[in-house]
């Protein structure tokens, strides 16, 4: 297999194989992220992509189902070569229904209506979309790339397209100035759009990033970890989406792990509310201070 960096995979897919099409990441100028630091972004050339084909052909039955291709951001190639690329998959594997990947907003929003509908079609689906937060601030903050406005105008043309997304999201990424509008705004656009998944993640700030920077300087003040859950509880409580949408809180670097449907809302509350009781009675230290985590 060809490989050139690290590759995001959600654990929920840990059994799906993984096809690089792209190396690096086309922005890597997110606040928070190092993960693709020393990696230029390229693109993987034909002749790689189908010799991994040809392995991953060797290990997986041909009537597999789903692929994810990597590597940062896939959505930044054209649809012309996306759309090659899903037809050198069927090739080797002609049951195939699902391409998944990770995208951005960024990159979603400069493809046309018509070149998502092309996409889906192409069995592009189950994106993975680092969402992060709702509020325009935050975005702004983590140095997105876009804005609030981009955000909902994207997921509009991804909803038209019948492409469904799974929400990559940081608890705490307001920091202490941002805080309710972090929660109360992601919450609505989430509302809008309901995602397929929703995963939330305890936001890192790993050393060297301007996230550590502003952190350092005062300008982003952290949140406790128990601040952190109780928003968790605030995002899920101010949720206004259909009852089979997956919440996903079971990531390492969240200190209360809990995750189930939002149809039941209460017993994922009741979840985080029994994990605060546990902490508070045998590790309650750990709740009023703002751990320091190397990984996104």
């Amino acid at each position: 297999m060809h490989y050139t960096g690290p590759v995001y995979r959600h654990p929920l897919e840990a059994n799906t194989p993984i096809l690089e099409i792209t190396y690096g990441c086309s922005w890597n100028k997110c606040a928070f992220c190092n993960m693709y630091k020393d990696v230029k972004f390229g693109v993987s050339p034909r002749e790689h992509i189908e010799e991994d084909l040809q392995e991953l052909s060797r290990i997986y039955p041909h009537n597999l189902r789903k692929i994810t291709v990597a590597n940062g951001d896939p959505f930044a190639l054209s649809n012309r070569r996306l759309l090659e690329i899903s037809d050198l998959i069927r090739e080797y594997f002609p049951k195939m229904s699902v391409i998944s990947c990770q995208a951005s907003i960024r990159n979603i929003m400069r493809k046309s209506q018509e070149e998502l509908d092309q996409l889906y079609e192409a069995m592009y689906d189950d994106i993975y979309i680092g969402l992060e937060s709702g509020c325009d601030d935050v975005l702004k903050l983590l140095n997105k790339g876009y804005g609030e406005k981009e955000a909902y105008e994207t997921l509009e043309k991804l909803k038209n397209s019948k492409m469904r997304y799974i929400s990559l999201l940081m608890g705490g990424a307001g920091g202490r100035k941002y805080r309710k509008e972090h929660v109360m705004d992601t919450a609505r656009i989430l509302s809008a759009y309901p995602p397929k998944m929703i995963s939330i993640i305890t936001t890192g700030i790993a050393s060297g990033t301007e996230l550590a920077k502003m952190r350092d300087s005062g300008e982003f003040q952290q949140l406790t970890e128990r601040e952190i859950i109780e928003d968790e509880m605030a995002l899920i409580e101010n949720l206004d989406v259909p009852g089979n949408v997956y919440f996903y809180g079971h990531h390492q670097n969240n200190v209360a792990r809990v995750s189930g449907h939002l149809k039941e809302k209460e017993k994922l509350i009741k979840g985080f509310q029994d994990k605060l009781a546990y902490l508070e009675a045998n590790n309650p230290e750990i709740l009023d201070i703002g751990l320091t985590r190397e990984y996104v």
